[in-house]
């Protein structure tokens, strides 16, 4: 009986999927992609050289999280929120992270400034390396840890929505500016916390989130980004 060729089979990319779910992150978080882009699949899929099933996979799970937004017969696009929208989102962190600050100021344990103290650390170090994607993920998620500090499951996963919309409305919109001030402004927020001093925490807190809500909305008209999927997503 004749052997069967010991031929090996195709190498798979096991791993095609994150690797496409952390382009486009990347890119939105970038400011690569101009607000209410449509990311055409088929556009996509030769960009990435990958199949449209693969690609679909991932564009759900970025719509799940609300990094896209899906339209039925027509496809994915970079959302477009208006100055509406971008206010109401902001003034909703304003309201329940003076309440995490309430519940934290004085109360921080030699653990929590230690944990706090490492993530600032994380910042400037990403920051230093111009990493803006990783500069804008740390400076959202240092206000998920202190909600997290705070306690409370719900409550964590509610900030967490608002913190990434306006991670996304402030990549969309400011992109060349990082977050050059954040890991400075999240020290002076941790030095009043541990002091007790709640006045001054507070202050940080709605200077530091003003002062971003204000960035984003007064350039959210001078985007200039490219539509160009190739150009933004080569591979």
């Amino acid at each position: 009986m004749a052997s069967r060729p010991n031929t090996p089979p195709p190498a798979a990319d096991d791993n095609v999927e994150e690797r496409i779910y952390a382009s486009i992150t990347a890119a939105l978080l970038e400011g690569r992609l101009r607000p209410g882009a449509q990311l055409v699949e088929r556009d996509l899929a030769a960009a990435f050289g990958c199949t449209r099933g693969a690609l679909r996979k991932v564009l759900a799970r970025l719509g799940f999280e609300g990094k896209l937004v899906l339209e039925a017969n027509r496809g994915a696009f970079v959302p477009s929120p208006s100055e509406e929208d971008v206010r109401q989102v902001y003034r909703a962190r304003q309201i329940v992270e003076a309440g995490i600050v309430t519940a934290l100021c004085g109360a921080l344990s030699a653990q929590d400034r230690r944990s706090l103290k490492a993530h600032v650390a994380s910042e400037k170090k990403a920051l230093k390396a111009a990493r803006v994607d990783e500069q804008v993920r740390l400076a959202g998620q240092f206000h998920v840890l202190l909600t997290q500090i705070a306690g409370g499951a719900d409550l964590q996963g509610f900030v967490a929505q608002l913190v990434a919309k306006t991670e996304l409305y402030k990549a969309l919109y400011d992109p060349s500016k990082g977050t050059t001030c954040s890991a400075d402004e999240h020290a002076q927020l941790i030095e009043a916390l541990d002091g007790g001093d709640l006045r001054a925490a507070l202050d940080a807190m709605r200077v530091h989130l003003a002062e971003l809500e204000e960035r984003v909305v007064t350039r959210m008209r001078a985007s200039v980004n490219s539509d160009d999927l190739g150009s933004v997503f080569r591979v």
